[in-house]
């Protein structure tokens, strides 16, 4: 399917965007990449990286134009700390962004939008959410952001089941992302690149976010992006899917499991409960795109782990030279 196929990544500078316009390369589709503020830290061959506004509606039409595909990569992200003093920040933008890409990709003829959304969607559960599970309840910190994806959903479905003249739509409900890429300053970063961060730097002692027994399911970048793509190929309609690993990792043990990984003996580490953190537990149920994608995570988390350690740390150290 993507052999020459025309294909649009906004956000091609952030986490996501940068592992999935290399993977498309790879597969020999014609990439156009947008960019923003940030520059990508390492620009994959022979893609046209766009530099534009997405808030803007004449930018979002630049970028669409002449394309077959797009997969909306772009958002502005943050971590605890953020989400529970400006949780407005996502607000805006985000909504603003998604709207005129949507109406962009339509204006243009794209056949198909893949929207990344988020698992923030799904009520406080003790069981693996599946998504039907979706009920337009949420964790109360999630709420802002959990509403802005959630809008954005309907709007996707708007254009995919809701218009005489439909335009394709796909909804993903990614597990929690971690991997090479992802955003590893103080203020913006997610809770594994910032144990990674500290874990690489020999913080001593190690400070941990909460008492370390929140329960996630966690999924590497390279699973995620071969889920995207087969999420974009087989997926027809408004029908939203959830991309995880169906397993539960306890923060504590991940974080045992990067000591062990880095080699960082006798390291000393202090739960702070003072700090703002997130749902306490979070499981996700997978059923529905192994039996319509075909897709499993295929990357165990020792090894995505490794990978995601290796890569930070030369980053971190050309920063020392």
């Amino acid at each position: 399917m993507y052999k020459g196929a025309r294909v649009l990544v906004t956000g091609g500078a952030g986490f996501v965007g940068s592992n999935l316009v290399r993977r498309l390369v790879v597969l020999g589709a014609k990439v156009r990449a947008t960019v923003h503020i940030a520059k990508p830290m390492a620009p994959a061959e022979g893609v046209d990286y766009l530099p534009v506004d997405l808030l803007e509606a004449d930018d979002c039409a630049k970028a669409c134009k002449d394309k077959e595909y797009v997969f909306l990569c772009a958002a502005v992200t943050s971590g605890a700390a953020v989400m529970e003093k400006t949780p407005l920040v996502h607000l805006t933008p985000n909504l603003i962004m998604n709207a005129r890409m949507l109406e962009a990709a339509y204006s243009a003829g794209v056949r198909k939008v893949l929207f990344i959304s988020s698992n923030t969607v799904y009520p406080v559960t003790d069981y693996p959410v599946r998504e039907t599970d979706c009920t337009n309840e949420f964790y109360e910190k999630y709420f802002i952001v959990a509403w802005m994806k959630r809008f954005s959903e309907i709007i996707c479905e708007m254009y995919a089941a809701k218009i005489k003249k439909p335009m394709q739509a796909v909804v993903v409900r990614p597990a929690n992302i971690y991997g090479p890429f992802d955003k590893f300053d103080w203020e913006t970063s997610h809770v594994l690149p910032a144990l990674i961060r500290r874990v690489v730097e020999r913080h001593d002692p190690i400070q941990v976010w909460g008492d370390g027994k929140d329960i996630k399911d966690f999924i590497y970048v390279d699973d995620l992006v071969e889920g995207l793509l087969l999420a974009m190929e087989k997926i027809n309609g408004f029908d939203p899917i959830n991309l995880a690993s169906g397993r539960q990792y306890c923060l504590r043990d991940l974080l045992d499991l990067m000591l062990k990984i880095d080699g960082y003996e006798n390291a000393r580490v202090v739960y702070d409960a003072s700090k703002p953190t997130m749902i306490p537990k979070r499981l996700i149920d997978p059923t529905k795109a192994k039996s319509l994608l075909g897709f499993e995570v295929k990357t165990p988390v020792e090894e995505g782990l490794r990978k995601t350690i290796e890569w930070y740390r030369g980053v971190w150290e050309k920063t020392r030279r």
